[in-house]
């Protein structure tokens, strides 16, 4: 039997690489040839986007809603995205090890709601807003669960 390590995807890791940068041209040829200015972007406009980010890459790469976009990628089945390990060898491997990995997806969900809001403003406006605003929610949410749960562990103590 044959125990060497399987060598990664690196024609497919490529693919994907010029996959990406050709999208982000044809983004910026098409913002140049309809008169939009990226440049117009505000420090707000980055906080929030950072935010959507978050939201936009956590919500495909761990929640159920998204898993019948990791399911064709992964061993097993895709289900709440903790666990989930890329099928191996090829572009299924590469797409499964982008499509479970946060911080990978994160850049693709970045760079399409930049390009969105420059291409298609009120919506990519909208869009990046509300994933944004659901990026703040799920951070007070958890503020709030620890909150009342020490509160519970302190009122225990107490009494």
């Amino acid at each position: 039997m044959d125990f060497a390590p399987q060598r990664p995807p690196y024609g497919s890791y490529a693919a994907i690489m010029g996959t990406f940068a050709g999208l982000l041209g044809a983004a910026g040829l098409a913002s140049r040839v309809v008169g939009r200015d990226p440049q117009c972007q505000t420090t707000l406009d980055l906080a929030v986007l950072a935010a959507a980010s978050f939201k936009a890459s956590r919500t495909l790469a761990r929640d159920e809603v998204t898993s019948f976009l990791r399911d064709p990628f992964v061993r097993g089945y895709a289900h709440t995205g903790k666990g989930e390990e890329p099928v191996r060898g090829g572009m299924e491997q590469a797409i499964g090890e982008l499509v479970t990995c946060t911080r990978c997806v994160g850049t693709w969900a970045a760079a399409g709601l930049a390009c969105t809001q420059i291409l298609a403003p009120r919506f990519g406006r909208l869009l990046t807003w509300s994933l944004g605003a659901a990026a703040a929610n799920d951070f007070l949410q958890a503020a709030f669960a620890a909150l009342t749960t020490k509160a519970n562990e302190l009122e225990e103590q107490t009494a």
